[in-house]
């Protein structure tokens, strides 16, 4: 049995990871951290376990062998290096970190630790993104040329534990970065991931156009990101995320190859939709993406706890998580700069 203890205690750790630890047989929660303490004592009572007063306390505990990490952006690095220095595996939510130089720090605490660092990338474990990977791979639609990949939904405002326009996920600094950190990361990891290749050049806009707090003042993070990529084969094309999305959620992507496209989560009824060159089409019934409001188990939790029994390294390490960490934070600079940007690291 591998016990768990879990550092942060809000809407991600409850929808997602606690529950999802408690349907798994070879996982039990021990240990509850909150900075709201009677939030982290109301969990233990539900799941079992202790709520600890500190983050240090529970990583003291020398029976939890891993932790999840779903605290606020701006303490994953912190919480998750202090983590593996007191010997436990981690899991830790999206985005890795809110600095490239604290990513890095990360994944060299894993290595330096002799433990495993998996990031929650949950997309590319979606059916339809599963399937299509397989399908490139075996060259159905040839080379990738171009693509467009979207995520966005009209905002986290009820994607929190205190929900509303005070959010934290509007507070540069707890969240440092809005829909690029949110919807961003999960698209650029995604396109890396179908296409298999690395996005070496971004020309970018992150930018804030109409999301407003509880003042009315406009946010202090990006309500909306839009990315051209440029991948490390050749392949070309757009990466949209935004909060501004103020009707159905689009969770799209449709990748132009030379032999035909392939349409994913793109019509409501087919998951993945091809059409070949030469006019036919192929639908693949497959699950529906998750959304917002109608949440499905991720995968995440249950890829988690096979690498920890098997002791094998994570797909989505620290590392792998890298090479999306780094086209985000080149998009942000060439934002700021109005610049093409490279990322050298990438190719």
């Amino acid at each position: 049995m591998i016990k768990i203890g879990i550092l942060g205690c809000g809407k991600i750790a409850q929808v997602r990871h606690i529950p999802e630890y408690a349907e798994n047989k070879d996982a039990q929660i021990v240990g509850f951290y909150d900075i709201n303490l009677d939030r982290a004592k109301d969990l233990a009572e539900c799941y079992g376990g202790t709520a600890y007063e500190t983050a240090e306390e529970l990583l003291a505990n020398p029976e939890i062998d891993a932790v999840s990490i779903c605290a606020v952006n701006f303490t994953h690095a912190d919480l998750t290096i202090a983590a593996l220095n007191a010997g436990k595996h981690v899991l830790c939510e999206k985005p890795m970190a809110t600095t490239l130089e604290d990513c890095e720090a990360m994944v060299e605490a894993a290595r330096k630790n002799g433990k495993y660092l998996m990031i929650g990338h949950n997309q590319r474990l979606a059916k339809a993104h599963s399937v299509a990977r397989k399908l490139i791979v075996d060259g159905l639609i040839g080379e990738v040329v171009t693509f467009r990949t979207t995520f966005g939904h009209g905002g986290p405002e009820t994607w929190s534990v205190d929900p509303g326009k005070n959010t934290w996920f509007f507070d540069k600094s707890k969240a440092a970065m809005g829909a690029m950190a949110d919807l961003g990361i999960h698209k650029t990891d995604l396109i890396q991931f179908l296409t298999g290749q690395r996005v070496i050049r971004t020309t970018a806009r992150v930018t804030t156009l109409d999301k407003r707090d509880a003042d009315g003042k406009l946010i202090g993070v990006d309500d909306n990101a839009i990315c051209i990529y440029e991948m490390s084969n050749g392949a070309f094309g757009t990466m949209t995320a935004s909060w501004t999305h103020y009707g159905a959620e689009d969770n799209s992507t449709v990748l132009y190859g030379t032999k035909g496209i392939m349409r994913i989560y793109d019509d409501p009824a087919i998951a993945i939709k091809v059409i070949l060159n030469d006019g036919n089409k192929i639908f693949y019934d497959v699950e529906a993406i998750q959304t917002n409001d109608n949440q499905t188990k991720s995968g995440i939790i249950d890829l988690w706890m096979d690498c920890l029994v098997n002791d094998k390294a994570p797909e989505i390490s620290g590392e792998s998580a890298l090479a999306a960490m780094r086209a985000v934070f080149a998009s942000i600079e060439s934002s700021e700069t109005g610049k093409s940007v490279e990322v050298p690291k990438n190719r």
